[in-house]
């Protein structure tokens, strides 16, 4: 893991780093013009920060055409403030101290990414690197190996490092990750071999069907919820979300406790019956 606070002083991202990072990666020539004519950040592709000693992300936003960033092997316990680099393709956040995976969700583009050497427990939170294709997450505090199986939403993964995980002492560890991600080309810098996907095969062969029935269903119903939330993003932008039947209502009705001791006196539970007809059917005359 990276160095602990007591023994170096924490830095920021601030102008004055980017701007070394800058001239550090180009000619001698060219970054003494950029430093005497000021650089334009959105002209940046790469950025180097590597050993400066960052405990937080920050001041990124200006770098929106950045392409490839290297953050390893300093003192960062979170990920964040990386929402603005869309064009992101190559991310390293090796040798940290990081202990969940977040952060991540704008950037779609991402190919390869690493974070060896954090203090990681779980695969998550990266449904959108749909991308991606090398994944390093060796050296890590993962302990089930059955958190490889979220990794088989990345269709074009071929490239995985896992080792120095708790789980990787098991001894069906290798096995496993190949049957579950057949595409996989290389598992902890190794060729996965014709041989060793055949065993991994024949020892989970009925797992390939299971997996993709459930993966299905979970797709069916993710697909389901986005096109409900989508329906309510057009319905709220018409200011009638909800007024498509009896929620208004029952809303209206879920905390009232005295409508609920009325119910039981003689008639009135017909009048709320028919209050409530009359009410839904406004809210649907107003909704259409």
């Amino acid at each position: 893991m990276s160095q602990l606070y007591n023994s170096i002083e924490p830095n920021v991202i601030d102008d004055v780093m980017v701007q070394k990072a800058i001239e550090e990666l180009w000619p001698e020539d060219t970054g003494k013009l950029a430093k005497q004519e000021g650089m334009n950040f959105k002209d940046v592709t790469e950025l180097q920060l590597s050993f400066r000693n960052i405990l937080q992300i920050d001041n990124l936003w200006q770098f929106e055409n950045l392409t490839k960033l290297q953050l390893d092997n300093n003192i960062i316990e979170k990920i964040e403030a990386l929402e603005s680099l869309v064009h992101l393709v190559w991310l390293d956040l090796s040798f940290n101290n990081i202990e969940v995976i977040e952060g991540l969700d704008t950037l779609v583009k991402l190919q390869d990414l690493s974070l060896y050497n954090n203090r990681i427990s779980r695969i998550e939170h990266m449904d959108t690197l749909q991308e991606l294709q090398i994944f390093s997450i060796g050296k890590n505090n993962l302990t089930t190996v059955e958190d490889v199986i979220y990794l088989r939403r990345f269709k074009n993964l071929r490239t995985l490092n896992l080792t120095g995980n708790p789980f990787c002492d098991d001894e069906q560890y290798t096995l496993f990750v190949v049957a579950h991600l057949p595409d996989l080309v290389y598992l902890d810098f190794k060729l996965v071999s014709d041989t060793m996907r055949e065993v991994a095969v024949s020892k989970y062969q009925d797992l390939p069907e299971l997996l993709e029935h459930k993966e299905a269903q979970a797709l069916a119903q993710l697909e389901e919820n986005q096109a409900k939330q989508r329906e309510l993003e057009y319905h709220k932008a018409a200011f009638v979300e909800y007024l498509n039947g009896s929620f208004l209502f029952d809303s209206m009705y879920e905390d009232d406790t005295e409508a609920a001791r009325l119910a039981y006196l003689p008639g009135v539970g017909d009048l709320l019956q028919a209050y409530r007809k009359e009410f839904v059917s406004v809210c649907e005359e107003l909704f259409n």
